[in-house]
């Protein structure tokens, strides 16, 4: 089985931003103890910052992965080229965030993607990544 998590604008920036909100674990550490948790899972990582590229890394995968995980960050409120494109795919969606967004300001309470993916799964910390892996098993 083959999984790709695909984060989106300044998740690169965990384990020092805003611990308060996202904790003090960076991602790479994190995803490291992921693998070890599944190793009959492939699991793949792509990280950016720009729309454009995360449409592309979805495009470039969403035909031949398993399962993909999403955190699209602040693109989930915004992106409808994100909603597009995760409903050309084959490949299912689970759209995943790290802090519950619905405790948090009004305008992260909607999500663009929500309706395209296969589930939502927030509020659960780092660990949203793992339940969102094993919604695939």
């Amino acid at each position: 089985m083959k999984i790709q998590i695909v984060n989106g604008p300044n998740l690169n920036l965990l384990g020092t931003r805003e611990p308060d909100i996202y904790g003090s674990n960076d991602f790479n550490s994190f995803l490291a103890t992921l693998r070890q948790q599944y190793p009959q899972v492939e699991i793949d990582y792509y990280q950016s910052n720009v729309e454009g590229e995360l449409i592309n890394k979805l495009q470039e995968v969403g035909f031949s992965a398993d399962g993909i995980v999403l955190n699209a960050g602040a693109y989930t409120h915004t992106s409808i080229a994100l909603h597009d494109c995760i409903k050309a795919l084959k490949t299912p969606v689970v759209e995943v965030h790290i802090s519950n967004v619905h405790r948090r300001e009004e305008f992260r309470h909607h999500s663009m993607m929500a309706a395209a993916c296969r589930g939502v799964i927030c509020g659960f910390g780092l660990d949203s990544y793992r339940l969102a892996v094993e919604s695939f098993l």
